[in-house]
């Protein structure tokens, strides 16, 4: 019996840009900033994981062409940190005819993995890879940070959120779409000219998806203990009537899908499902895994 190498699209070496160094989320600074980077005992402040991101829909556009960016999953399960100046570069398996789905992943030039990734198209994406880690979640066995959380649980308001082209997002996202627009790994003129988009109007990049539905998240007030330091574990962006276009109202809606720990973290699983400006059509979802560091947490060995 004989075996087929899949075959495999190479994405060319890329340096992403750090442009988290600035952040400030609860009142301090984050973990992409070089200092407290540092007082945890990582060499500098990471890449944001959704940065690596941009490297994947040239590869995903020539396997499932324009319908993956109104249709489309990425489901990626982030493994190690990158830095600014180490250059990484995205693979894709070219799936069989009609498939629906396959495998991509990540790598430093040195071929460290970055992220492995399950790639799909919808409606039908079949299990993704955040789906089966999901599943394999054992129940945590005490939470401190995290005790007040519970799976099920609602954001306190629906979130009214837009990305123009120069709309500074804030200080969890100190900059613009126009800002990372000019050191984004792989650009698309479908980013910025809207008489060059398929849809008459310029879409959000996959990874300023995640800014999106990221920087009015403090509006749902779920109550997880701090100051402590967080980072993106597992991150899932799904187009379900897309692509999201810049200067559009969305309306967000949250929920816990899930709350685990492990030796150094307590994570929560967040689905935030984003709507169009009436909250009755849904247009795309994302689920990100928060995992905050125990050891950020003040008094965490002591009250553990």
């Amino acid at each position: 019996m004989s075996f087929s190498t899949p075959m495999i699209l190479t994405g060319p070496l890329r340096q992403p840009r750090q442009m988290l160094a600035d952040q400030e989320y609860g009142g301090h600074s984050s973990i992409h900033d070089d200092a407290t980077a540092e007082k945890l005992g990582l060499r500098a402040g990471p890449i944001e994981g959704p940065t690596h991101f941009s490297l994947f829909p040239p590869l995903l556009q020539q396997i499932w062409g324009q319908a993956w960016f109104e249709r489309g999953c990425i489901s990626s399960h982030y493994l190690n940190m990158v830095i600014e100046g180490e250059a990484v570069r995205a693979f894709a398996e070219i799936p069989p005819a009609g498939a629906a789905s396959t495998r991509v992943w990540a790598e430093k030039e040195d071929g460290t993995p970055v992220l492995e990734a399950s790639a799909s198209l919808g409606p039908d994406h079949g299990e993704t890879l955040l789906e089966g880690r999901m599943k394999a979640l054992r129940p945590p066995e005490r939470l401190l940070i995290l005790e007040d959380l519970e799976v099920g649980m609602t954001g306190a308001e629906d979130e009214i959120v837009r990305m123009d082209a120069g709309q500074h997002m804030g200080a969890l996202y100190p900059f613009s779409l126009e800002q990372k627009l000019e050191v984004i790994t792989e650009t698309s003129p479908w980013y910025s000219y809207a008489s060059a988009s398929p849809w008459g109007r310029p879409i959000i990049p996959l990874e300023m998806v995640s800014v999106l539905a990221e920087y009015s998240s403090s509006q749902a007030r779920f109550p997880v203990k701090g100051p402590a330091v967080g980072l993106f574990a597992d991150q899932e962006i799904r187009m379900i009537d897309g692509p999201l276009f810049v200067g559009e109202d969305y309306l967000i809606r949250r929920e816990i899908a899930a709350v685990a720990e492990s030796r150094r973290t307590e994570s929560y699983w967040v689905r935030s499902r984003i709507f169009d400006a009436t909250g009755k059509v849904q247009k795309a979802e994302m689920l990100l895994n928060h995992a905050t560091l125990k050891d950020s947490y003040a008094g965490y060995a002591k009250a553990s």
